[in-house]
């Protein structure tokens, strides 16, 4: 118990696994928390006194479970083994902790997700800048950025951290000890608070505050990736994430040290390289998670994710998260996903040559680190032999073969490597199917070693004596029932029945009594015994040096495999993308540099996966910043508005990750970010109404949209009194349009007042959506047309709703009522009022001023006598005739 507070005093933070022969033992509080979690027995053991300790523990071939389970919980566990042999151990076993799991450091492939990263996020923060840092142990992955305090949640959120390390500092009562969760960082600066709102339940590692220092970090960083600086990285303008960068390598240096060895140099993210996405937008837009139920398939990931491989998947995921804004870029993918549309035969051939991929980088990283077991080696080897039949693949087939450098599909054929030599050596060395650790069969092949081979020749010749043994004593001693056994307790035996005990020969040697007889050895039986289990312990021995030599071999070629593994990754990615065109229709989009959005029939890619015997309504849409900036879209509920909000942030997503779309042609001018203002809710944990949500995410939208943004709003205003909104979404409005930037922006309303816009601001578009009349029914067409809706019909969708005939009538009185006030007695929307009116067109005697400018009143007669008034609803009229003046009143 010395022995064990002395480690525990080291790992405080975590539960000690204390390894004791065949179990791993936990003791005093580690055993009551550990007991809880994993719903294990908890006893007592004496300690030589009065003191009853808590005890807990869990056998050793079963720990991998155990520690996945209190990992998953969000603890950390400390795995202490015996460091010597117990039958050489001059007094007490030496212990020592070999490695402390935590969410974010995991490397068994149990406690890792198949199509996801794990990540390891460090954060901190210098005067007005923050500094992040993320490492995936499992394949070396490592990161650097530095977001601004509203992007810090959108980059988390793609990142999906598993843990997160912060100064010590950040915690209200730093000097207990460092465990926690995010909720429990109570003296953090602002930044952190969104994140307690977040994912309050996201374990926390803390710190001294002095390991975040970047003039430390930068240094240690440069020694351990052999440079002078860490320029050539990209890294120059990253002061504050190397900070983060410095801390992160030092924790995971303490906690698992053999993943250091598998850590690839800092990548850093330039946010100008990546289409921005905030968090609110990759929430709305359903584009990794689903808002609600529904899971995977309700999201873009879930919908388009048809690739093969592990390392596929996770690429996937990154590239939705993180489109690009480099034209040449998302132009060279969506070539190569053309030509895997176009060469359908060559696609099937592809992707059934992933098939038998394994996880090539996670392989890579495990050799590296030291922790890959015997079947790891083989599926590494499959993978290996795998790769140059996808090579061969893209070189023969037609319709990818080319001879421009710049070309994907040959950029990608260069880079998969099959390493024979690799495959090689694990096959000369490791059995076809090997146990899936050391020790619990045999790993190495006959004929790799010629002592090994002798000493398993001395083992069988022992097991053919013993198998032979059995019959022999039968026949010599006529006891029929006698058998041969072992165990590891008392070795090898001869049993008899008590019936048969007075025919057992003198020279045999009682060993051990049983219930029904006794249990004997003889002296060559001992002989023999200790032939085989001295081999076997040899054998044992020197299949685990034969095989660390091996992994040490094959782990030099790290780094070329994770070459490998990045264009499997890769390719995988572009004939997934080109499946999915295929099947489901998907278009090429044209790429340009200009602003603006033109599709035709463009179509929701999630949306139309779910309809079951319904086909999908698909709607154009053009954007530009000169005549067509801002469309003011109105139609009832359930009329499909949404829905054609989000497919075209969903098609520009897709477009700028490299994949095709779902429209007959899209036209994309880059989009730098993507703004989203859908659907109502609350934050009560950062005391915020539904309202002052939805108005932070418009002031956000407003103060960062720039001319080449695309911003999708849905309804804004409408969590307050109907004309605070009415005059705050008319304001937003107007200062889309007037307030310096031109975002490119579709504005989904219900406030039909809006559609007066068009009349008054140049570059505003009415549109609706499509509704038919029969009496009192509607029948909600899905189609948008230009123009605007005449009517709300939130009425109609009142009757539909079963509200009773007598609020439906009073309704539609109140209703005639409230539109009988929208225009001012000159016939202006009262709402125009103000700053954006034209001055002559103001106050009472503006047709008389209209009639003095105009000596001869004709042009007004001839412009109506073109139109067909009977037509025209009062309001139209209306609408014309300030739009008719507005014109002349301002020509030259």
């Amino acid at each position: 118990m010395r022995q064990y507070n002395q480690i525990k005093e080291q790992h405080r933070d975590a539960i000690l696994f204390f390894r004791m022969g065949d179990f791993y033992e936990t003791f005093q509080d580690d055993a009551i928390v550990a007991s809880k979690a994993l719903g294990i027995t908890l006893t007592t053991r004496n300690n030589g006194g009065a003191t009853e300790v808590p005890l807990a523990g869990v056998p050793v071939k079963a720990v991998d479970g155990y520690v996945k389970q209190l990992v998953e919980q969000g603890f950390k566990v400390a795995i202490c083994e015996q460091l010597e042999d117990p039958k050489q151990a001059k007094g007490i076993v030496e212990r020592g902790v070999v490695e402390v799991v935590t969410p974010g450091t995991a490397l068994d492939e149990a406690m890792l997700e198949r199509t996801r990263s794990t990540y390891l996020v460090a954060l901190t923060s210098f005067k007005d800048t923050l500094g992040l840092a993320f490492v995936d142990c499992s394949t070396g992955e490592f990161g650097v950025a530095e977001p601004d305090t509203d992007g810090l949640i959108a980059e988390l959120r793609r990142l999906e951290p598993a843990e997160l390390l912060v100064p010590l500092e950040w915690r209200g009562d730093h000097p207990g000890p460092p465990v926690g969760v995010v909720a429990d960082l109570i003296a953090a600066p602002p930044a952190l608070n969104p994140i307690k709102e977040w994912k309050p339940d996201l374990p926390v590692s803390l710190r001294e505050g002095w390991r975040f220092d970047p003039t430390e970090a930068e240094p240690d960083l440069c020694r351990r990736f052999g440079v002078s600086g860490l320029d050539g990285f990209g890294c120059a303008d990253f002061t504050t994430a190397i900070g983060a960068a410095g801390a992160i390598v030092q924790y995971v240096e303490e906690v698992q040290p053999a993943a250091v060895a598998t850590l690839r140099p800092p990548k850093p993210l330039f946010a100008r390289e990546h289409l921005a996405i905030d968090e609110t937008t990759l929430a709305n837009l359903e584009l990794l998670e689903p808002l609600r139920d529904g899971g995977r398939k309700a999201t873009l990931l879930g919908i388009i994710d048809h690739t093969v491989t592990a390392i596929g998947a996770r690429r996937l995921r990154t590239w939705i998260a993180r489109p690009l804004t480099d034209r040449e870029t998302i132009v060279r993918r969506h070539q190569a996903v053309g030509q895997m549309v176009d060469d359908g035969m060559a696609r099937e051939k592809v992707r059934e040559a992933l098939d038998p991929v394994h996880d090539l980088e996670r392989l890579a990283g495990r050799v590296a680190s030291g922790r890959a077991n015997p079947r790891d080696m083989v599926a590494l080897a499959d993978t290996c032999r795998a790769v140059p039949v996808v090579r061969t693949i893209l070189e023969e087939s037609a319709g990818l073969s080319t001879t421009d450098p710049d070309d994907r599909w040959t950029t990608l054929a260069t880079q998969l490597q099959g390493h024979p030599d690799v495959a090689a050596a694990i096959d000369e060395a490791i059995v076809e199917e090997p146990p899936p650790r050391l020790g619990e069969g045999q790993t190495i092949r006959d004929g790799y070693d010629a002592d090994l081979d002798q000493l398993r020749g001395a083992s069988k010749g022992g097991r053919e004596w013993i198998a032979k043994l059995q019959e022999t004593e039968r026949q010599r001693t006529g006891i029929p029932s006698l058998k041969v056994g072992f165990n590891k307790v008392w070795g090898y035996y001869l049993e008899v029945t008590k019936t048969h005990l007075a025919k057992v020969p003198d020279s045999w040697i009682r060993k051990q009594t049983i219930s029904t007889g006794e249990r004997f050895v003889t002296e060559e039986l001992k002989e023999v015994e200790s032939q085989i289990l001295g081999a076997d312990e040899k054998i044992a021995a020197m299949e685990a040096k034969l095989f660390a030599e091996l992994r040490a071999r094959v782990g030099e070629h790290a780094t070329e495999l994770q070459t490998t593994a990045d264009a499997l990754a890769e390719t995988d990615v572009l004939s997934a993308l080109a499946d999915v065109a295929a099947r489901y229709n998907y278009c090429r989009p044209e790429i340009t540099d200009q602003p603006g959005i033109a599709i035709t029939a463009g179509r929701h890619p999630v949306v139309e996966r779910w309809l079951e015997g319904e086909a999908f309504v698909p709607n154009d849409v053009a954007l530009d910043s000169e005549t067509k900036q801002l469309i003011i879209l109105t139609g009832p509920n359930m009329a499909g508005k949404s829905t054609y909000l989000r497919q075209i942030g969903l098609i520009t997503v897709l477009a700028q990750m490299g994949s095709w779309v779902p429209a007959e042609s899209a036209v994309i001018g880059i989009v730098d970010r993507l703004f989203t203002r859908v659907g109502a809710s609350d934050s009560l944990a950062r005391g915020q109404s539904t309202f002052l949500v939805e108005m932070i995410e418009t002031a956000n939208i407003l103060h960062n949209a720039t001319d080449r943004s695309l911003v999708l709003l849905d309804e804004i205003g409408r969590g307050t009194a109907t004309f605070d909104g009415l005059a705050i979404a008319w304001a937003v409005s107007e200062h889309l349009h007037e307030g310096g930037a031109k975002p490119l922006t579709v504005f989904a309303t219900h406030y039909h007042e809006l559609t007066e816009l068009e009349a008054i601001l140049p570059r505003v578009k009415n549109y609706s959506i499509e509704v038919k009349e029969y009496g009192d029914e509607i029948v909600f067409l899905k189609r948008v047309k230009e123009g605007p809706s005449d009517r709300s019909y939130g009425i109609h969708v009142g009757r539909l709703a079963g509200l009773p005939d007598r609020v439906i009538n009073r309704a539609k009185e109140i209703l005639a009522n409230l539109e009988a006030g929208e225009w001012s007695a000159d016939q202006m929307p009262t709402l125009a009022t103000g700053a954006l009116a034209p001055e002559a067109a103001q106050g009472p005697s503006a047709q008389i001023t209209l009639i003095a400018a105009e000596a001869n009143p004709d042009p007004l007669v001839e412009a109506l006598g073109e139109l067909d008034l009977d037509a025209m609803t009062p309001r139209q009229a209306q609408a014309w005739l300030y739009k008719w003046r507005h014109r002349v009143l301002n020509k030259p």
